[in-house]
């Protein structure tokens, strides 16, 4: 047996340990070392730099002295069979030092980010390798995952017969739009888009950011055909934001309201052809699918002009189609103001 706090003053007096040296000092089994050392981690008392037979054991006052000790960067390749999102997180907590010293704040949101995108490259990739990356650099914590599968976009577009990738991009924008309904509520890639600072979605030429410091997103083309798709996720460490303040900004919290998910908000622009929306055929592609919320925030942010046809499609049909659903509007210049506010008049004067 070793008395722990002897084990302790060993370990601070030499500036850390491995189990070969606490074997050969103490006189005990590697076993009985290795599962003491692991037992003082789990306490928080010492902290873990690497794996296996190179595992080095410091003091945390040690670590608190010497910041860059602690492993910056997690780095795997998986092979995509029987893979579960937990025991990934596990290790990734295991080998990842840094990642224990993160706020609670912080580490509830990169927790949900993670496992949102890593089941979709899971279940939905087909991808027979998915490789992931963690890490923090300048303050900033990050992730990558990585898969070669069928690429999200065009998985979407398949699914739900859209005819481009814009298309696929704009229904994920949406929310509650799956490939699965049986599985998957479609929540996961709205979500995770707007928890961190920055939020990018790569696959096969098409490249969608959320930048949420400024706040806006952008769609482009990206360099090269990224084959499968590429999650990308930043968040400052000193964000000091939770979780449940996002989820609260799309959930209508009345009396009645059962808590779900039941907002959105559309970012008009990203439908935009020719710079002005005119047909109505535009305007049942803006709605497509939004019958499921309670509200919808229409964000009219840089759209110039709507036409008559656009703007009695979403304020008059679809309002009489969907009473109970409420339509706000933001950002709305002088000409799309006055477009959208003659088509609500003309609908209650038919409705008189």
């Amino acid at each position: 047996m070793i008395d722990k706090q002897k084990l302790l003053e060993f370990v601070s007096k030499n500036e850390g340990t491995k189990t070969i040296h606490v074997v050969a000092v103490f006189g005990v089994s590697r076993q009985y070392a290795s599962r003491l050392l692991a037992l003082l981690v789990d306490e928080g008392t010492l902290v873990k730099i690497g794996s296996t037979r190179s595992a080095f054991y410091v003091t945390k006052e040690y670590v608190a002295k010497h910041h860059t000790l602690l492993p910056q960067r997690f780095e795997k390749k998986y092979s995509n069979t029987a893979l579960e999102e937990h025991k990934i997180l596990d290790e990734i907590e295991q080998n990842f030092p840094s990642y224990k010293k993160l706020p609670e704040n912080i580490k509830s949101i990169f927790v949900f980010a993670f496992l949102e995108m890593l089941n979709n490259a899971i279940e939905h990739s087909q991808s027979k390798t998915i490789h992931i990356i963690v890490w923090i650099e300048k303050d900033i914590l990050s992730f990558s995952i990585n898969d070669f599968g069928i690429g999200v976009y065009r998985n979407i577009m398949k699914k739900r017969h859209l005819h481009s990738e814009l298309e696929a991009i704009q229904d994920l924008l949406k929310g509650k739009m799956t490939t699965a309904p049986t599985m998957h509520s479609g929540e996961g890639i709205f979500f995770t888009s707007k928890v961190g600072d920055e939020f990018l979605l790569n696959s096969f030429g098409y490249e969608f950011i959320a930048d949420n410091r400024i706040p806006d997103i952008f769609v482009k083309k990206s360099r090269g055909q990224k084959q499968g798709t590429q999650v990308t996720f930043h968040l400052s460490v000193h964000d000091k934001h939770h979780l449940s303040d996002v989820f609260k900004k799309y959930t209508n919290i009345t009396p009645e309201s059962d808590y779900g998910f039941d907002k959105t908000e559309i970012r008009v622009r990203l439908y935009v052809q020719g710079g002005v929306h005119i047909s109505r055929s535009q305007a049942r592609r803006v709605l497509s699918g939004l019958e499921k919320f309670k509200i919808i925030v229409m964000d009219y942010d840089r759209v110039p002009m709507v036409g008559q046809a656009f703007a009695d499609e979403v304020y008059r049909v679809f309002k009489e189609r969907h009473p109970g659903i409420e339509i706000e509007n933001i950002n709305m210049n002088e000409g799309v103001e006055f477009m959208v506010l003659r088509a609500i008049n003309e609908a209650k004067k038919r409705s008189a």
